[in-house]
């Protein structure tokens, strides 16, 4: 039987897990590890981002949208929702490989959201940026 996602452990140890495949993936991987220069620093705001997203716990201080368009601009804008896909896929399989109940199925949903929520702004940014 698989645990429950109760508790800020078990949001760390998820976004621990689901980093490490992050990192290693040949498609998408390069972006995080050229941009990211502390990952310590980086997995605990993360852990932050995401016990603030199930929990309501006020932790995560920062604008994820402002990071990404940054990091689109970075690699010339060519993120494309094939990145954000296998970025989900690898959320699913992560939860499903450690977790089970009702907290997983959120943690999906949410991500999902998210990551049309990100890329909508950063395409917005793109129409922006290209009027200047």
């Amino acid at each position: 039987m698989k645990k429950q996602i109760a508790n800020r452990d078990d949001i760390s140890f998820l976004v621990h897990q689901f980093y490490t495949k992050i990192r290693a993936d040949k498609e998408i991987g390069f972006y995080f590890n050229t941009i990211i220069q502390d990952w310590d620093a980086h997995l605990e705001k993360l852990t932050d981002f995401w016990e603030t997203n199930l929990f309501a716990v006020r932790k995560y201080k920062g604008n994820p949208h402002a990071a990404h368009n940054e990091v689109d601009e970075h690699f010339d804008e060519k993120i494309t929702v094939n990145e954000f896909g296998i970025w989900l896929n690898h959320w699913a399989q992560t939860l499903d490989e450690y977790f089970e109940g009702e907290n997983v199925e959120t943690l999906k949903r949410r991500a999902r959201k998210m990551s049309t929520f990100l890329y909508m702004s950063m395409f917005q940014h793109r129409q922006k940026e290209s009027e200047v």
